[in-house]
C-alpha cells in the first residue's frame, strides 16, 4: 500500500515538474494596399517551419470575416510560417517567431502586377 502512495505521489510530482508547452493567441487583420479596407473571405495559411525553415505537414487554414478578420488560440510557440489567400490579390508569405501569448498582424494585400512580355 505504502508502495502504492508513493508511485503515485512521484506520478504527481513528475507531472507537475513537466514543463508545459505555450501556446498563443493569434490575431489577424487582412487589409488592402491601396485604401486600407478589409479583404472578405482571404484564407490564412499557418505552418509550423523547423530549425532548417523547412514547412512541417500539418497546418492550419482560416478564413477572414467581413471585417477582415481572423482569429486562432493554441498556437504553440515557434517558428511559424503565414501566407495569405485572396482572389484579385497578391498572395503573401512571411514566417514569424511565435513567443509570447498574443500576437496581432495586419496584414496588406497588393494587387497583382502586370507581366513583362515581348509580345505585347
Amino acid at each position: 500500500m505504502v508502495a502504492v502512495l508513493v508511485i503515485g505521489a512521484a506520478a504527481v510530482v513528475l507531472a507537475a515538474s513537466k514543463p508545459t508547452p505555450k501556446s498563443a493567441n493569434l490575431s489577424f487583420v487582412i487589409v488592402r494596399d491601396s485604401n486600407g479596407r478589409p479583404v472578405r473571405n482571404a484564407e490564412i495559411v499557418l505552418h509550423s517551419v523547423d530549425e532548417k525553415g523547412n514547412q512541417k505537414n500539418e497546418g492550419l487554414e482560416l478564413k477572414t470575416h467581413e471585417d477582415g478578420k481572423a482569429q486562432v488560440t493554441g498556437i504553440p510557440y515557434g517558428k511559424m510560417r503565414v501566407q495569405v489567400i485572396a482572389p484579385g490579390f497578391r498572395t503573401y508569405g512571411e514566417d514569424f517567431d511565435i513567443n509570447q501569448p498574443a500576437h496581432e498582424f495586419t496584414i496588406k494585400l497588393q494587387k497583382p502586377t502586370d507581366q513583362l512580355s515581348i509580345y505585347k
